[in-house]
């Protein structure tokens, strides 16, 4: 297949686009390469990706309708949509960027595939559509009408925009709502990053919520093993013939539309979460324990159940071991 990935110099794009490439698909990567973090780390990503014959590399941002509109008409059989601007903490600080990056950019790219739409369309939504969701674990046919955060609000608001165009349109969309995604080349603004950075440094690392905050940390490979298998897994069109679904399924009855949850299942709190760190690096943290931040939520656990229905794969890989992953390319990288 020829598949567009956008944000795909990002952290999860990266990995994606990497094992589309590996999967046997050409693969064309669209990044705008913005500075909300070192565009080092990201120029590093792609240079990865370029390397493949299987890969063209696009820079623009998403807000531009008329580069966006050429690119696409060069036709894609598939799309995975990661390029957004990300971070709940961020959004406190720079709203706009979330308006203009997550709502314009991504209602342009569903206003070019309603003029050819691919086969299936993945895009990616969040956890934090959950917001004060007071049901665990985490269902995709819980309410999720009640966010903490703008970031949260924009990201549930592309999930309504997608569900309105796959009605009106008849593109086939399925919203990836993820969970704590961590893993080898991850974002300098992401835990396990800053936690590591500050144990190489001998510098103490921030703790909220006193360690009782609990998330459901999903590694990135398990992730990237589940969206493919979505893949083939299309919604179906309202109007089509519909196997019976389960109770749990998201499929809309009035557009080819699902929500699934990808996350590891299980929850682990924040300091076992900083004890999986010290054993990775073999050095003891200095905790600074601190209350909860504005638009926090004190647990995230995926419901996985729908994803397994859909593709017969949960994420298996031990908390312990991803981790050891991350501190290996941090040690690889900022020393070569």
């Amino acid at each position: 297949m020829r598949i567009l990935v956008t944000g795909s110099a990002g952290f999860i794009g990266y990995h994606m686009a990497a094992r589309l490439i590996a999967s046997g698909h050409e693969v064309v990567g669209l990044d705008g390469m913005t500075p909300y973090y070192d565009p080092a780390l990201k120029r590093a990503r792609r240079a990865k990706l370029e390397a493949s014959k299987a890969f063209w590399s696009e820079e623009f941002l998403l807000e531009d309708q008329t580069k966006l509109e050429r690119l696409y008409a060069t036709g894609f059989d598939a799309v995975y949509h990661f390029a957004a601007q990300a971070g709940v903490r961020y959004s406190l600080e720079n709203p706009r960027a979330y308006v203009d990056a997550n709502l314009i950019g991504t209602y342009n790219l569903l206003q070019v595939m309603r003029q050819a739409p691919p086969q299936h369309a993945l895009l990616a939504s969040t956890s934090s559509v959950y917001g004060a969701n007071r049901s665990i674990p985490f269902r995709e046919t819980d309410r999720a009408d009640h966010s903490l955060t703008l970031y949260a609000a924009t990201k549930k608001a592309t999930e309504e925009m997608a569900h309105a165009y796959s009605h009106l349109f008849a593109i086939p969309i399925t919203m990836l709502r993820f969970f704590t995604v961590y893993g080898p080349w991850g974002r300098p603004d992401m835990a396990l990053f800053k936690f590591v950075k500050a144990l190489a440094a001998d510098e103490p690392i921030d703790i909220y919520n006193y360690g009782k905050m609990q998330r459901d940390f999903t590694y990135v490979d398990d992730l990237v093993e589940a969206m493919l298998r979505l893949l083939p897994v299309v919604p179906p069109s309202p109007t089509a013939p519909r196997a019976p679904t389960s109770p749990l399924d998201s499929l809309s009855d009035q557009a080819a539309f699902r929500v699934v949850n990808i996350g590891a299942g299980h929850p682990v709190a924040l300091d076992d979460f900083v004890a999986a760190v010290e054993k990775a690096t073999g050095q003891t943290a200095k905790r600074n324990y601190m209350e909860m931040q504005k638009g926090d939520v004190p647990v995230t656990f995926a419901n996985t159940d729908l994803l397994f229905d859909l593709t017969g794969y949960r994420p298996t890989t031990p908390l312990a071991q991803g981790v050891a992953a991350f501190v290996d390319w941090y040690r690889n990288y900022f020393q070569s």
